[in-house]
């Protein structure tokens, strides 16, 4: 008697070893919550480099929201932003698919969501961050170099060849003109009003700090970012779901396609290497400025 009931009571230890060897979607009990990470830069890094696109992400994200039976979709942002045009783009596709598979999205800030980083956040139907990630910066910036005392000195001549009275507007090696930067700063503030718009449709009465304090490019720390209603809580992704959803939540990772299979359904044609190759080693001098402002904007938020 006494060895029947304990192989009975093995029985279901037995079971749930086998459990792991099944798909997630078949285990028992299972909550599933797939995770896209959103890392790094948004938008061209250099010229031969790109940081998070649309066209990038967006097989991805159609993947992440047809898992079978998930409950929810997270996403994990870590971004000091970049292209406003694509950081809107991305946020559209994941409102877009969260609509049509009626999942919400949970958004969680690792170091820092700002600008457009913090435009993708938006997507999230809440957005949860720690209390040292930096947020916000809900502004437009823009900037160059004036290099034509420079080139004056070491002897260079500049050649500037246009049609279009403005062609060449804020060319570095020009001197700065007035026109030009009312013209630049009258862009500044449509894009940013488009930004002011799109938080506040997303964030609504969630939001409790006045205008002229969160719409000013400034950035908080988490939990001061709580109390102006940017985020909703304190929580990491594994605490806040299994708080949730259940000790057994799955959170599979839905990473872009890589490998020899990427390569072989990639874009590249013959020749592209040696063509890239020539391409980048005619490209250094824009790869090296560009890559110093991309630590620029990192070293803003004090990464």
């Amino acid at each position: 008697m006494t060895e029947h009931t304990s192989e009975r009571v093995g029985w279901p230890s037995l079971i749930d070893r086998v459990t792991e060897w099944l798909p997630a979607r078949m285990r028992r009990g299972a909550v599933i919550v797939p995770v896209v990470r959103l890392s790094g830069m948004i938008g061209s890094v250099t010229p031969l480099r790109q940081g998070m696109s649309l066209a990038g992400l967006a097989r991805t994200l159609e993947r992440a929201f047809s898992v079978k039976h998930a409950r929810a979709v997270a996403l994990v942002i870590n971004s000091p932003g970049g292209s406003p045009v694509q950081s809107r783009q991305i946020y559209l596709r994941i409102r877009q698919l969260a609509s049509e598979k009626k999942l919400p999205v949970l958004a969680f800030v690792e170091d820092v969501a700002a600008s457009g980083g913090y435009m993708i956040a938006c997507a999230g139907d809440e957005i949860f961050c720690d209390p040292s990630s930096i947020l916000g910066s809900i502004g437009v910036v823009g900037g160059s170099f004036g290099m034509q005392d420079l080139i004056r000195k070491i002897g260079v001549e500049r050649r500037l060849y246009t049609a279009g009275e403005h062609k060449a507007m804020l060319d570095p090696f020009l001197p700065e003109n007035p026109d030009d930067v009312a013209r630049l700063k009258a862009i500044q503030r449509e894009i940013h009003a488009i930004f002011i718009a799109l938080v506040k449709d997303s964030r609504r009465e969630r939001l409790k700090g006045a205008d002229d304090m969160l719409f000013t490019g400034e950035y908080w720390a988490g939990k001061t970012a709580v109390s102006l209603g940017l985020a909703d809580a304190i929580g990491d992704l594994r605490s806040t779901l299994r708080g949730r959803y259940g000790e057994k939540v799955l959170t599979p990772l839905i990473a872009p396609a890589s490998g020899m299979l990427s390569g072989l359904f990639g874009r590249r044609s013959p020749g592209a290497g040696a063509l890239a190759a020539m391409e980048a080693a005619s490209s250094w001098p824009d790869e090296m400025i560009s890559a110093l402002e991309s630590r620029a904007i990192w070293a803003r938020f004090g990464f």
